[in-house]
C-alpha cells in the first residue's frame, strides 16, 4: 500500500477536527535526521492540481530545504482552513474565497500566495446540451452547493452577462452529490471547478463536457493557494520561507514535466484517480497559474478584485485590505 503512514495522519487529523481539540505548537517539529517535519493538508482528496507537490516531494526540493512533508488529503476548503487555523497541520492548500471569509470570521490564518490566478470557478455541462454562452442558460437547471463561493456570486455573474437570477433554476446539492446529479440527468449543468470535475465526469461517463469560465465573463476569483496560520509565521518565518521556496520549485519543473507530475503523484499519492484522468486535470489546471513569474507569486491588484467581488456578492463583512488575508513577502519574486 502506497504511504500508509499518510493515510493514518490524515484520520488522526480528521478526527481531531471532528471532536474540535486545537493542536499544539508543533509545526516544524526536528526528526532524528534533524530535518523538519512538516505537514501539508489538501483541499480535496487527490486529483491532477496537486501533481506538483507530489513531483517535489518525489524529487527531492523539500528534503533539499531541511523539509520531511506528508501530504494529507483534505475535506473541502473549509475544513482545511480550520485545521490550520487550529494547528492541526502546519500548511494547507485551499481556496482564496474561502479563505477570505475564514480571516473575516476570526481565524488566524494567512495566504502565501494563490497559485492558481485565474480562477477555476465555472459551469459545467455535457456538449450535447448544446450551450455556448451565459445566455444559453436562460431555462436551463444549475446545481449548486449553497455556502461556497461559486453559489454565492452565481447570481451576480449571471447579472453581469444579462441574464435574470429568476432565468436560472438553481437545484440545492450537496458537493460531493454535484457529479452524480449531472450524469444522472438530475440537472443540465452544475457549479464547479473544471479542471477537477470536467475530466472526472468524462471518465464516469464516457461523454463530452463543456464548460463556462466565470473568469472569462466578467468575474474572476483568485483561486487555490498555500495558507499558514500566523502564530506559526511569527514563530518560525525561515521554515515558511522554506516551505514557499519548495513549493514555488516543484510547481515551476512540473509545469514544464507534467507527465513526471502524474507519475510522481501516481507513485506516491492514495486514492488518485486514473492516471489519463489525472493528465487531464493537471493539463487543464497549469494555465490558469497566470503570469510569466513564480507560480505564487500575485498582485494587490488580484487580491483586491477578489476582496471587492466577495465583499459585493457573498457578505464578507468589513473586507479590509488585502494584506488583512495575504502576505505577499514569501513568494516574493526573486
Amino acid at each position: 500500500m502506497k504511504r500508509t503512514a499518510t493515510t493514518i495522519l490524515a484520520t488522526a487529523a480528521l478526527l481531531l477536527a471532528a471532536t474540535g481539540c486545537g493542536g499544539d505548537d508543533s509545526a516544524g517539529k526536528t526528526g532524528a535526521d534533524g530535518s523538519k517535519q512538516v505537514t501539508l493538508t489538501l483541499n480535496w482528496v487527490p486529483y491532477g492540481e496537486h501533481a506538483p507537490f507530489y513531483y517535489g516531494l518525489q524529487k527531492g526540493y523539500y528534503s533539499a530545504e531541511g523539509i520531511d512533508l506528508k501530504i494529507l488529503p483534505g475535506n473541502g476548503s473549509g475544513n482545511t482552513v480550520k485545521q490550520v487555523a487550529q494547528k492541526q497541520t502546519d500548511f494547507g492548500w485551499a481556496d482564496s474565497p474561502v479563505l477570505l471569509k475564514s480571516v473575516a470570521s476570526g481565524m488566524p490564518v494567512r495566504s502565501l500566495g494563490a497559485y492558481l490566478e485565474k480562477g477555476p470557478s465555472s459551469v459545467e455541462f455535457f456538449t450535447e446540451e448544446n450551450i455556448k454562452t451565459p445566455a444559453d442558460l436562460k431555462g436551463k437547471t444549475v446545481g449548486g452547493t449553497p455556502g461556497d463561493a461559486l453559489y454565492a456570486t452565481f447570481p451576480a455573474w449571471l447579472e453581469k452577462n444579462g441574464l435574470k437570477k429568476d432565468d436560472v433554476k438553481v437545484v440545492n446539492v450537496d458537493a460531493a452529490g454535484k457529479i452524480a446529479a449531472l450524469a444522472e440527468g438530475k440537472v443540465d449543468a452544475i457549479m464547479g471547478f473544471f479542471h477537477d470535475q470536467a475530466p472526472t465526469i468524462e471518465s464516469k461517463t464516457g461523454k463530452k463536457v463543456d464548460v463556462l469560465l466565470f473568469a472569462d465573463y466578467g468575474m474572476n476569483l483568485l483561486g487555490t493557494g498555500l495558507i499558514a496560520n500566523t502564530q506559526t509565521l511569527q514563530k518560525d518565518p525561515e521554515l515558511a520561507r522554506k516551505f514557499v521556496r519548495a513549493t514555488q520549485k516543484s510547481w515551476s519543473d512540473a509545469a514544464r514535466d507534467p507527465a513526471g507530475a502524474v507519475s510522481a503523484m501516481v507513485a506516491l499519492a492514495e486514492n488518485e484517480p486514473a492516471p489519463e484522468v489525472l493528465t487531464k486535470q493537471l493539463t487543464l489546471n497549469l494555465p490558469l497559474l497566470g503570469g510569466e513569474g513564480p507560480p505564487g507569486v500575485n498582485t494587490e491588484a488580484q487580491w483586491t478584485e477578489t476582496i471587492d467581488l466577495m465583499s459585493r456578492y457573498a457578505e464578507l463583512k468589513d473586507p479590509g485590505a488585502p494584506n488583512a488575508y495575504w502576505d505577499s513577502s514569501y513568494a516574493a519574486q526573486g
